[in-house]
């Protein structure tokens, strides 16, 4: 067995799940105090059930994009012979998760500007505040259908940030 390698996995599937907890429960909390302030969880709007679902559907996605280039910087620096020191491991790690919450950001924007344009008149918040099943459903599949679309573009941003050893050519 490779112990250098598991110990690796180990940290990796450790810190993927922590980031992944935090940065849904910071967006969840984001998204409730902005746009949903007396709308609960348990009680029984199933339009904001459905509508919260989605959004962490989308952040989920775009996280399982990020995520391995985080961990490519980790096994750099535990691989290669110049090592990474820790502060630029979290400083890329930082980068990188700030990027993916700009592209969350920006997709879920271009949702609702897409969805105003599409159904005219239509408050989106009203109505699903209001406990509309359609209007949460629609927004919500828009958005899971950009976030798909955009996900690999996103990973090859964020991968473009990786710092790759030189490797020199000898052709």
């Amino acid at each position: 067995m490779n112990t250098q390698l598991f110990t690796l996995a180990i940290i990796e599937v450790i810190f993927s799940v922590i980031i992944t907890v935090v940065i849904i429960y910071v967006s969840y909390a984001i998204l409730k105090r902005l746009f949903f302030r007396k709308t609960e969880v348990t009680g029984n709007n199933l339009a904001f059930t459905i509508f919260a679902s989605g959004i962490i559907l989308s952040i989920g996605i775009i996280l399982s994009e990020i995520l391995p280039s985080i961990t490519n910087v980790i096994r750099l620096s535990v691989t290669q012979s110049e090592t990474i020191d820790t502060a630029t491991i979290i400083q890329y790690s930082g980068l990188y998760l700030f990027i993916g919450f700009l592209m969350a950001v920006f997709i879920n924007a271009m949702v609702f500007i897409l969805f105003s344009m599409l159904t005219r008149g239509v408050n989106e918040f009203k109505e699903i505040q209001q406990n509309n099943l359609a209007v949460s459903i629609l927004v919500v599949v828009i958005l899971i259908s950009i976030t798909l679309i955009a996900k690999e573009s996103i990973a090859l941003l964020i991968s473009s940030l990786i710092p790759y050893p030189e490797v020199t050519n000898y052709i």
